[in-house]
């Protein structure tokens, strides 16, 4: 017996997945090595630990979890903000900031075709996520005199397509040796019995692993190795679909080194306790952050003295983490979440099966898994208005038109702010959509007010 079949019959055996064999035996021999090849690169080991964490999950220990520390943003001086800020501009200058942007998923819960980060989101420019990032970090470099490196963490099942979208629309400006692609880890899906589920009689259905795989798929693409070669000190992460992320903000750069914990994250205000977001804290006295789903009932509703949540820091996904951290943890494992998902399959025949319910778990694992590394996290409470859009649903809260309109009274804001009479120029009753290429966060609005007029199809 072909030596590669008899090991994949023994794993397939001791782990209950017998019914591989079914699917091997159908195949011929090319389609069978590639299968056996497949078999042979899942970790069994943490699939297993996984479906045993199903079974077994603990209910939080309350005495464990108490409020994490943070600062208020809109509590900060001019001194203070000019202080960050300049801290942040001399990281820029020299090179020492990386960007990384989790950026693996489709855009299909959205009715959108393709990567999420090449939606459009119905502005007046007609710029899609990626652009809108772009643009900005290109502010930032050009400021800077220094292009900033920028990480885009794909998945196998859009990454050709990223790529694809970033060379149609000639990177948006932005220097392609300085637009570094990889691929995030994944891992397979599995039935509710733990069985492993088929996409095609030749193939497992593998789906991304969550973004808590990014240090690892750093490491094993090479990418950082890349930030190492370019003296990156700092990397700050976001995700894709954030419209309104101020990626690399130099404010929150400066903040984050100059307090110098491995880690360092913005949050903003719950709006209420059943807000569907993680919150930050500390359990046992280490950086954590519990899920909304995991918050226990009787810490739900819990408020301090002065009447606000006692676990009201939402987590926004906006982080920074020092380089040797991140060298430091690249190749640990952490535990993967299971969820419960509605996953399409296919049967010995080849015949796709559709489920109408949640039939099977995927497995991820979350980049705060990593947080209790970290002896103390810096935690700097920012404005929702300012910092965080989500696109999650088509239609709704949290979807391309809420996050259109936020941006759009944003750079009104940034107007009247200014000293700017809308009325006068004839805007109060118009969309009004200002170029990332102008202003990054407000500023230089009177110097750029012609263009911004120009833009909004005005004489």
């Amino acid at each position: 017996m072909d030596t590669g079949l008899e090991q994949v019959q023994q794993l397939l055996i001791k782990y209950k997945q017998e019914h591989v064999l079914d699917f091997l035996k159908r195949l011929d021999p090319i389609e069978k090595d590639k299968l056996i090849q497949q078999i042979l690169s899942i970790d069994f080991v943490q699939l297993s630990s996984a479906l045993n964490k199903v079974k077994h999950q603990k209910v939080v220990d309350i005495e464990s979890i108490e409020p994490m520390e943070y600062q208020r943003l809109d509590q900060f001086t001019k001194e203070q903000r000019d202080m960050y800020a300049e801290e942040g501009w001399r990281l820029l200058r020299n090179g020492e900031v990386g960007v990384i942007v989790v950026a693996g998923g489709q855009g299909s819960r959205l009715g959108h075709e393709g990567p999420k980060g090449t939606l459009d989101i119905d502005l007046p420019s007609g710029k899609s996520l990626f652009q809108l990032q772009a643009e900005r970090l290109l502010n930032l470099s050009n400021r800077a005199a220094q292009s900033i490196p920028w990480y885009i963490m794909t998945s196998p099942e859009n990454h050709d397509a990223t790529i694809q979208f970033f060379q149609s629309h000639n990177y948006f400006g932005y220097p392609k040796t300085d637009c570094i692609f990889f691929q995030q880890k994944t891992m397979p899906a599995i039935d509710q019995q733990g069985k492993l589920l088929f996409s095609s009689p030749s193939q497992i259905n593998f789906v991304p692993s969550g973004n808590g795989e990014c240090f690892s798929s750093l490491y094993h693409s090479g990418a950082l190795e890349d930030m190492k070669r370019r003296g990156i000190t700092w990397l700050f992460y976001y995700n894709v679909d954030n419209a309104i992320i101020k990626a690399a903000d130099p404010l929150f750069v400066g903040f984050s080194a100059s307090f110098d914990n491995t880690i360092s994250t913005k949050a903003i205000k719950k709006v209420d306790p059943e807000e569907k977001v993680g919150v930050l804290c500390l359990k046992n006295g280490r950086p954590f952050v519990l899920e909304y789903n995991e918050i226990p009932d009787a810490l739900l509703q819990q408020r301090n003295s002065q009447g606000e949540l006692l676990l009201g820091l939402a987590n926004i996904s906006i982080h920074m983490f020092r380089y040797d951290f991140i060298e430091k943890y690249a190749r640990h494992k952490v535990p993967y979440h299971v969820a419960l998902k509605k996953i399409k399959y296919s049967d010995t025949n080849g015949t796709i099966i559709t489920p109408d319910e949640p039939n099977a778990y995927k497995l991820e694992s979350f980049i705060f898994d990593y947080f209790p590394f970290a002896e103390k996290t810096t935690v700097l409470l920012a404005e929702r208005e300012e910092e965080f859009a989500p696109v999650k649903n088509k239609e709704g809260a949290d979807s391309p038109l809420t996050a259109r309109n936020q941006i759009l009274n944003l750079h009104k804001k940034w107007l009247a702010d200014s000293g700017v009479d809308l009325a006068k120029l004839g805007l109060q009753d118009r969309f009004i959509e200002i170029s990332p290429l102008l202003s990054y966060g407000g500023e230089g609005i009177n110097e750029g007010i012609d263009k911004i007029i120009k833009q909004q199809g005005m004489k």
